[in-house]
């Protein structure tokens, strides 16, 4: 089988200039609020640390998920036994959905982006609707697992659920997201799925990297499935398996170290956790942003998420406004996980996308992509809510 260029061969990875100046801003910020208010700055980083270690393992994870053909396997298998574009464009959008809800958003755009190009590609189809499609559906689909988006763990460290409760709460709401964004992105992009093509022949060994390979990534893939829907706390378990994993390859001699650190994106992520223990600690000394919280019903909540989100980046946005406990948490993370869809300042997902889509050869646009989010983000906004205020979830 053809082995598809994944972003992390290309330098994927925020380890440039921007990333580091990124990583410098994160660092004296998370300085500065120590020296102001260290109770509130410690605070701050111990809400915040646990989801970036669990997005570390879930990315650790994802790599050896592709270095063993997982992804890879999905998008060939599509392939070939789609024969119409609406049937490909429905399994695609299972596929981001169901990769997002596991291994985290940013693990599904850094990944199945160029899996999903390659796939539209083999059929002769064009490619719009699985690349922005990709992108959108991550966002819209990180609200069902605690692990799916790091701005769902800094929302929770004040509501202590686990995974399956979590998941029991917000699985309507996040099916509605998912439906909702799918539907904008087929109506918008149908006339490429209206195309009705021969499936791909068989691309051949399924296994490109030995099927050991393909079975570490398979089990590690199950085993923090479960760890994140069982555990309360799931971030250093989820860690421990991403590195056993990434061992297990290394064994072998798979697994360069290179590619480790680039999937990581360990100035990205520094930096982003500076940030957001500085604004955390901002959010606990003032209380502007709990105060502006109180005075909003859900949908006013959701709305200040989105717009939070494009300001700040959603996962500085989550700190600030998770300082303290949100009065409606699960609005509050409607915003935070659907509303950077709107625009490219909204998550890292959007700055992955644009280099796993570049890497794969296409020519991804922010502003198509943006008007697209124009439209699916409220829309899945506001069916998320409905679904909410049915059920009674705030």
């Amino acid at each position: 089988m053809a082995r598809v260029s994944t972003p992390t061969q290309a330098g994927f990875g925020g380890s440039g200039l921007g990333g580091w100046a990124l990583a410098g801003a994160g660092i004296v910020g998370a300085t500065l609020a120590g020296a102001v208010d260290g109770p509130a700055a410690r605070s701050a980083a111990a809400q915040d640390w646990p989801p970036f270690v669990l997005v570390s393992g879930l990315l650790l994870v994802g790599l050896v998920a592709d270095e063993g053909g997982l992804f890879a396997a999905a998008g060939h298998a599509l392939a070939r036994v789609s024969g119409r574009g609406v049937v490909l464009f429905a399994g695609a959008t299972a596929l981001v959905a169901g990769v997002t809800s596991v291994l985290n958003l940013d693990t599904s755009v850094a990944f199945l982006t160029p899996v999903l190009v390659y796939a539209a590609r083999r059929r002769g189809e064009g490619e719009a609707p699985l690349l922005y499609g990709c992108l959108l559906l991550s966002n819209a689909a990180s609200l069902l697992l605690p692990g799916s988006n790091l701005t769902n763990l800094i929302v929770l460290g004040h509501l202590h659920l686990s995974g399956g409760r979590f998941l029991g709460k917000v699985a309507p709401a996040w099916l509605v997201s998912v439906l909702v964004t799918a539907g904008v992105v087929a109506l918008v992009e149908r006339r490429s799925l209206r195309t009705t093509s021969v499936p791909a022949p068989t691309l051949g060994d399924t296994y490109p990297a030995g099927r050991g390979a393909f079975w570490i990534g398979m089990v590690s893939v199950l085993s923090v499935t479960v760890l994140v829907v069982v555990l309360r706390a799931p971030a250093l378990p989820v860690a421990a398996v991403g590195v056993a994993a990434v061992a297990a390859r290394a064994a072998s001699g798979r697994a360069p170290l290179d590619r480790v650190v680039q999937t990581l994106g360990l100035p990205l992520l520094l930096g982003l956790f500076g940030v957001a223990v500085a604004l955390g600690t901002l959010g606990r000394s003032w209380s502007g942003p709990t105060t502006a919280l109180t005075h909003l019903d859900a949908w006013g909540t959701a709305a200040l998420a989105a717009l939070s989100s494009v300001v700040f980046n959603n996962l500085p946005a989550a700190s600030l406004l998770a300082a303290r406990v949100p009065p409606r948490p699960f609005a509050l993370l409607v915003g935070l996980d659907i509303g950077p869809n709107l625009c490219v300042t909204g998550s890292l997902a959007w700055v992955l996308w644009l280099r796993a889509a570049r890497t794969a050869g296409a020519a991804p646009s922010i502003a198509r992509a943006t008007r697209l989010g124009l439209v699916a983000a409220p829309l899945a906004m506001v069916g998320a809510l409905g679904v909410f205020a049915l059920t009674g979830t705030r």
